[in-house]
């Protein structure tokens, strides 16, 4: 696809996609109008790149539709000085939008294989705000730069675990779909004390899940 063609799509992605799926934040909208996701998308679905569709990364994940990403950032509600944690790098799309929006990112990806194309897509987007780990962020004991102003769960858990909890500021943002089933819920959730969080249901959907992600615990009579 030549870059008219390309520039076209990633329009009209945004018009007819991102804006009817209740994305009014402009900030957002400028990060995906301007970011060029075709640079994010593996060779072979370098045509689906702007598509209402999700994209296989490797054999278990992929990308998410570009509205779910959208809906994600605008729940996020991100601020230039944010300090940002993702789960799951994927194929690096998300990280780099994040990058956009706030102050700094740090990306866990287990998969080495994604890691490495990720940091070399950032790396030509030149983006230079995101700490990217190849790592399991489900299994930290401690994360340097906690706690975060954002956090972002790019794969479902059945269960939402406290360590990441934890992770958030007062006042910290968190985006993850919880579920083992379909249909899954997209959940904002809000630390708004020391020892209390507010969670809002945004909208029903389905997301591969998280590598370790924890278990819900299976009552026995």
């Amino acid at each position: 696809m030549v870059a008219a063609n390309l520039e076209k799509a990633r329009f009209n992605m945004v018009q007819q996609q991102i804006r009817p799926w209740e994305v009014v934040d402009q900030r957002v909208i400028d990060t995906l109008e301007v970011l060029p996701r075709d640079a994010f998308v593996p060779e072979e679905y370098k045509n689906l790149a702007y598509t209402d569709t999700e994209i296989p990364i490797s054999s278990d994940q992929q990308m998410m539709a570009p509205k779910i990403e959208a809906r994600l950032l605008q729940a996020l509600n991100i601020k230039e000085s944010d300090k940002v944690l993702e789960i799951g790098t994927g194929s690096g799309f998300l990280t780099a939008c994040l990058s956009k929006l706030a102050a700094s990112v740090i990306s866990f990806e287990i998969d080495e294989t994604l890691y490495e194309q990720a940091s070399k897509r950032l790396s030509e987007q030149n983006i230079k705000n995101v700490d990217l780990r190849n790592d399991d962020g489900l299994q930290q004991p401690s994360i340097q730069g906690a706690p975060f102003d954002v956090i972002a769960i790019t794969g479902s858990l059945p269960v939402l675990d406290d360590y990441l909890k934890q992770l958030q500021k007062v006042g910290g943002r968190m985006f993850v779909v919880t579920g083992d089933a379909d249909p899954m819920e997209a959940n904002l959730v809000t630390r708004i004390s020391k020892d209390a969080w507010r969670t809002e249901a945004l909208f029903e959907t389905e997301l591969a899940p998280l590598k370790n992600a924890p278990q819900r615990e299976k009552f026995t009579f």
